[in-house]
């Protein structure tokens, strides 16, 4: 069975730089969580004030976008059936790899919690020696590499025009497509970033959220690999 491999790319996600751990909010939130400012995760609700310096703050501390992202992938009926592969590639170059039969919580403070312990520890569970998760120190360009692609799709609003549907044609023929979705709140990929895709795809002349880009993109390749109609056989 081929595979989509989706990579929700330059994510926000990541624990507290280290040039911000000691700023007073950081270290008032930390201790509320009972935690260290470098065990907890970077979130502008909490961090406005202490993010005021960070290079490209507008594209961090938003969590929550790769947690509602990867409710809708990971309980889409082609990660059910077996046909995708999901990866978040982080801000600063980490890349968490994820089983498509993982069941992440719905609840936003547990996932917090979740991806706090992947990111200290590494995996999880983090004792397991087959882990639903892990976290390798990796760039963008290497997972393509390692993934060997056929077709890399990066969808973005200064690309070529296509309907869902025509995208997903395109990646329903093909052997190891990759398709790579922001998960950032604004701003554009980075020039690194946009190099590596072999066709740069809009479809929809305005912005839309990560999650509402994955579900349409993955509901049309569905339709294109009659996911429905084979799930009943």
């Amino acid at each position: 069975m081929t595979h989509l491999h989706i990579v929700i790319a330059e994510a926000a996600l990541e624990l507290i730089p280290k040039e911000i751990r000691g700023h007073p909010s950081v270290i008032k939130h930390a201790k509320k969580r009972k935690k260290k400012p470098g065990e907890i995760l970077l979130d502008v609700s909490y961090h406005y004030y202490a993010m005021k310096n960070l290079d490209e703050k507008w594209k961090r501390g938003r969590p929550d976008i790769i947690h509602t992202t990867l409710l809708q992938i990971l309980g889409s009926p082609a990660n059910l059936e077996g046909h995708l592969e999901t990866y978040i590639h982080t801000i600063n170059d980490k890349v968490i790899y994820i089983k498509p039969e993982t069941r992440l919580p719905r609840n936003y403070l547990r996932f917090t919690g979740l991806m706090e312990q992947l990111l200290v520890e590494g995996k999880v569970p983090p004792k397991s020696e087959n882990p639903l998760m892990w976290v390798e120190e990796k760039k963008l360009s290497q997972l393509i590499s390692e993934i060997r692609s056929s077709k890399t799709v990066l969808l973005t609003t200064e690309g070529e025009q296509y309907t869902p549907r025509k995208l997903a044609r395109i990646l329903a023929n093909e052997e190891k497509p990759i398709l790579i979705i922001g998960g950032f709140p604004h701003g554009t990929f980075r020039e690194e970033t946009l190099q590596l895709a072999d066709i740069k795809a809009c479809i929809y002349p305005k912005p839309l959220d990560t999650w509402v880009v994955a579900s349409l993109v993955i509901h049309a390749y569905e339709l294109e690999k009659k996911i429905y109609e084979k799930a009943w056989l």
